[in-house]
């Protein structure tokens, strides 16, 4: 089972996905996990900083001297996208204090440069190679990184890291364009009605005529926060005078081809509060900048939709996402709940009152279904997770319905949790990932209808 794009994917990065961001060796038994969400709204900041870390000699900075500093200077700032992280990964490690941190890819000619450090986990992460490149862009295999970050239980934002073609030559911008809509399908076909922050030196201007920057926001449902902070919302006209600043005079009103976009879903929603050009804040002992790029920041608030809820998701990084926050049906009742299993889970499915229905999975294993009786809904499931050709799947599903009835079938495992609506609240999506299996699983909560 693969995603619809996949290069190099990290099962855990740091936390594991065997477990809702538990060790799974720690857990012999079914863990109960009522959703109860510690928040309802909340704030983080994004910092996303080329830092120029190639070798000494070839970096247009000083590397050796500012990278530690660097690393000491992005701690205030909660999920930091750093960009050309090569050769002195090491020592920017050794500097910075976030708990979760993702694992180098090698430096300069071996790794991609990006590097993801946050103050809240991640999981599912993935390093994708671009499909195109031109002239000593191709020396490295430049590209982008996703990973998920969870913000509180079931509060989970798409992050994306991006380092494309550099570049004006027609052949330069051929290739960042290639990048850019790479990009976008990427996110279209493994972001679908998720939450998004992509952050990252895009290499590429409104302004320039040869870029296609507005084609990754079109088609993704993307605001860019330079745009709308300094710009009313209104990005300025392809082919108008570069928007560039002097280091004497640098201020937010510059474009830069370092930029942060985001969008919220039916269930969280992201508010900008503040855009800025960390420059000053990044300057040597005797003011000069400690990378040739500009660190840019922003702020964000978040909140939650109270007609919906969702648990944190169990298994394991493979197969291809999906999650039905964005059409499950908020005022319905779920009818009927279907799965198909054999060793492992197959499928997972829910009919509802009007007619919608949703399935997730293969057409393998044995089918079963559980009609709902006037006034009963699903309250809780239990899964358990195991080792399937090296991939962690789903093994075993089993619902459970408010009047105790239930629906069952795999093969129970020691990796186990069970996920239980609060009162007044019912079973009514999923969210998770699959191929012909099931390969993780999390349930979305409406209010019972």
């Amino acid at each position: 089972m693969r995603m619809a794009r996949l290069a190099v994917c990290v099962a855990a990065g740091l936390i594991t996905a065997v477990l809702p961001w538990t060790p799974a060796a720690a857990v012999q038994v079914p863990v109960q996990v009522p959703v109860q969400v510690s928040a309802s709204s909340g704030t983080f900041s994004v910092l996303s900083y080329n830092v120029a870390g190639l070798p000494e000699g070839l970096s247009s900075g000083n590397p050796e001297a500012n990278t530690p500093v660097i690393g000491q200077r992005i701690k205030p700032y909660d999920v930091v996208h750093v960009q050309e992280d090569f050769n002195y990964h090491a020592s920017l490690y050794a500097n910075d204090t976030h708990p979760y941190r993702t694992p180098t890819s090698g430096g300069a000619a071996f790794g991609d440069g990006l590097n993801t450090l946050s103050n809240y986990p991640y999981s599912d992460f993935t390093r994708d190679k671009w499909d195109r490149c031109n002239g000593t862009d191709c020396l490295t295999p430049k590209g982008f990184t996703w990973s998920r970050i969870r913000l509180a239980e079931g509060v989970l934002v798409d992050f994306y890291n991006v380092h494309t073609n550099a570049g004006t030559t027609d052949a330069d911008l051929t290739a960042r364009r290639a990048n850019i809509s790479e990009l976008s399908r990427f996110i279209t076909a493994n972001s679908a009605g998720n939450a998004v922050v992509v952050a990252g030196d895009t290499n590429t201007r409104y302004t320039r005529t040869g870029d296609n920057i507005r084609e990754l926001l079109t088609a993704n449902g993307l605001t860019d926060a330079w745009v709308q902070e300094e710009r009313g919302g209104v990005p300025p006209a392809a082919g108008s005078p570069a928007i560039t600043c002097s280091d004497e005079t640098v201020s937010d009103a510059c474009e830069v081809v370092d930029k942060i976009l985001y969008r919220g879903n039916r269930y969280i929603t992201l508010s900008l509060s503040r855009y800025s050009n960390e420059n000053a804040a990044f300057r040597t002992a005797d003011d000069k900048m400690l990378s040739d790029h500009y660190p840019i920041a922003a702020d964000f608030q978040w909140s939650l939709n109270p007609a919906l809820s969702l648990s944190d998701a169990f298994g394991g990084p493979h197969g291809t996402p999906f999650t039905d926050v964005a059409t499950v049906p908020v005022t319905q009742r779920v009818t009927g709940v279907g799965i198909r299993t054999g060793s492992r889970v197959d499928q997972v499915g829910l009919t509802f009152a009007d007619g919608t229905t949703f399935t997730h999975g293969g057409s393998g294993g044995t089918a079963q279904q559980l009609a709902l009786a006037q006034g009963e809904y699903l309250k809780s499931v239990t899964l358990h997770s195991g080792q399937r050709d090296g991939h962690t799947r789903i093994f075993r599903v089993g619902f459970t319905t408010s009047t105790g009835r239930t629906l069952a079938g795999g093969s129970e495992t020691g990796s186990a949790v069970t996920y239980t609506a609060p009162a007044g609240w019912q079973i009514a999506g999923f969210h998770g990932r699959a191929g012909d299996e099931i390969d993780s699983l999390g349930v979305i909560y409406t209010r019972v209808a």
